[in-house]
């Protein structure tokens, strides 16, 4: 959830680390802070974005080749400067950085207090930096025993980076259930909660694994686990270019993510497909074959937008694979002591593959016996390691807070997999399968199409930048596209909208329905197209404005609707896929003449790694 960077070498820290958090920010942005290691360790941290700690520290010292910084994203504590990180312990001796929840920090408090230590903030990682002072301490330790034996008493997730004060020549790193990386340098070593403040300086990197204690000085690394045995660390490549990271000339990451999905979705079938047999092969899957083929029933665990493409999957795998599929909330999962069999094949989809809740219920639907397989974005991350199989998609850094282009990743994954399920059981047929991956091929070159309409939604989007509510309609595949639709709108406009099947509007939501409320319809030809044009006609007989997605040339429900965004024809399999473009252009372009920001959005951050 929040941004961790670290540097130890000999270069100046403070550009890497404030460089580094720039990129990092979209993990968390209340409060930043950063601490400098020369002769003495000097900590500034502020609330705000990182442009306001950069003018906080102006004029202030900023040597030393080794520090640490943070961008946060609030959990224990209001944004403000104290519950900023970095967190010093009470006598001053460690400086702490973390990501994630301790989630016993209430009793360890406690303990603290009575040994009288006296606290500054609200946060859990201020009780962990006295923790750790407290054991160095009384214990009469090094640094690296007093964090390793401080993490056996902390339950919950952390990602963190300490400092000591007292022996300022490495950074410790410590990871269980929050990403860290390190990135490895000539004589110098990087620390980042993902990779990219780290690609422009190095490809090579060593993903942390849980329980794992690093101590890194200038020119060596030691990695041991949570009982004092040393490991080998297993160093990776990079595969991310700098200009991934980067604007590109766009206003806003968001849109220029919109306007990647052509080639983003090109990537995540491009070595997949075979254009000539018109065949899939998704070597990641080979491990489970037999259980793909076999499966008597998927279970998709996911949350957010990824929850919308397993919503999208469910319908595709039922249709062409003949499979019930129920589709899970992550966060509910784990709770609700669900029935899981030895013979179920779970789906998990997230586009960091770090989102905690999802991570929870793979780890109890393995212990259950089922089979796990994983659709994500981020190599090395960690839902790939907890799953017995998976595919990757090909989207690419995606830095905007509200997902666009790992969402359409995601259903082009999925649908591939659905198609090779229904083709292995069966219950596709062959001329079916090809037709559809034929169409598949086609969806690059068909959004293009739609992204030529920037200007005519940016028009439109001035039409509804003032409104307060609004609704999205939908049936089959094209209802999960409603919420995400609606959930787009919510994200990065504050406006309020909701997502219903279509045939739903009349079981409630119609009440809401005047002359002021907006109502986007997803009206494809497909097969519920008549009723789709009755639900029209219900909202035009209120009074209601409708906004009509609506496949290229369909003169009949032009004539009907107030406004209406024209999308290429493509199979019925497909047209998730498309309609979702016209409504992420309209999200962020009512965003912007909102004077919302659209990268950062309130209160949100791009990858929820605590519960």
């Amino acid at each position: 959830m929040c941004g961790i960077v670290g540097y130890i070498g000999d270069k100046p820290a403070y550009d890497i680390l404030i460089k580094g958090l720039q990129r990092l920010e979209y993990r968390g942005y209340d409060s930043a802070g950063i601490a400098l290691v020369n002769s003495k360790t000097n900590v500034y941290k502020c609330k705000g974005k990182v442009s306001d700690l950069e003018a906080f520290i102006k004029g202030q010292d900023t040597t030393g080749n080794i520090g640490i910084g943070h961008t946060r994203w609030a959990t224990h504590g209001e944004p403000n400067d104290v519950n900023a990180h970095p967190h010093e312990s009470m006598n001053g001796n460690f400086v702490v950085i973390h990501n994630g929840i301790i989630e016993n920090y209430s009793v360890l408090k406690e303990f603290l207090k009575e040994k009288n230590y006296t606290f500054q903030s609200e946060t859990d990682t201020e009780v962990l930096a006295n923790l750790i002072e407290y054991i160095y301490e009384h214990n009469k330790v090094s640094a690296e025993v007093a964090v390793r034996l401080a993490l056996t008493k902390v339950i919950g997730a952390y990602g963190l980076v300490v400092v000591c004060r007292n022996e300022t020549d490495q950074l410790i790193a410590a990871r269980k259930g929050s990403p860290l990386v390190v990135g490895i340098g000539n004589g110098e070593y990087y620390i980042a909660s993902d990779a990219t403040p780290i690609v422009e300086y190095t490809k090579s990197v060593i993903y942390l694994n849980d329980d794992n204690i690093a101590v890194i000085k200038k020119n060596e690394i030691s990695l041991k686990n949570l009982d004092n045995e040393s490991l080998s660390p297993e160093i990776k490549k990079l595969d991310i270019d700098i200009s991934a990271i980067e604007k590109g000339g766009y206003e806003h990451f968001m849109l220029k993510e919109i306007f990647e999905q052509p080639r983003s979705i090109h990537d995540t079938f491009r070595g997949r497909i075979n254009p000539e047999l018109l065949q899939i092969r998704l070597g990641g899957l080979h491990p489970v074959l037999d259980t793909l083929s076999n499966a008597k029933r998927i279970i998709i665990i996911a949350c957010g937008t990824s929850w919308h493409a397993g919503l999208v999957a469910e319908y595709l795998i039922e249709e062409y694979a003949r499979i019930p599929v129920e589709v899970e909330y992550g966060s509910e999962f784990r709770y609700r002591n669900p029935v899981i069999y030895k013979d179920d094949l779970v789906i998990a989809i997230s586009q960091s593959g770090e989102t905690a809740d999802t991570l929870e219920a793979i780890k109890l639907a393995k212990a259950a016996g089922a089979t796990v397989i994983g659709v994500c974005n981020v190599v090395g991350s960690s839902i790939p390691r907890e799953t017995h199989a998976g595919v990757y998609t090909h989207a690419g850094p995606e830095i905007g807070v509200a997902s666009t282009k790992a969402f359409t990743a995601q259903v082009t994954v999925l649908t591939m997999m659905a198609l090779k399920i229904g083709s292995m059981n069966g219950n596709l047929s062959e001329s079916n399968y090809k037709e559809i991956v034929a169409a598949l091929i086609e969806i690059p070159g068909k959004i293009e199409r739609i992204l030529l309409q920037n200007d005519y939604i940016k028009k439109l989007a001035s039409k509804l930048k003032d409104v307060s509510n609004s609704i999205y309609l939908g049936r089959g595949l094209n209802f999960p596209v409603a919420l995400e639709g609606a959930l787009k709108l919510k994200e990065i406009s504050y406006i309020h909208a909701e997502g219903y099947p279509a045939a739903e509007m009349k079981h409630g939501p119609i009440a809401l329905i005047d002359a002021n409320m907006p109502v986007v319809v997803i009206a494809t030809k497909d097969k519920t197209y008549e009723k789709i044009i009755s639900n029209i006609q219900e909202v035009k007989a209120r009074k209601g404005i409708v906004i009509a997605v609506v496949t290229e040339g369909d003169v009949h429900i032009k004539n009907m609707a107030d406004y209406c965004i024209e999308i290429p024809e493509t199979h019925d399999a497909l047209t998730g896929l498309l309609s979702v473009v016209p409504l992420q252009l309209l999200s962020y372009h009512i965003a912007v003449m909102r004077g919302c920001n659209v990268d950062q959005p309130r209160n949100l951050a791009k990858s929820v790694t605590v519960e």
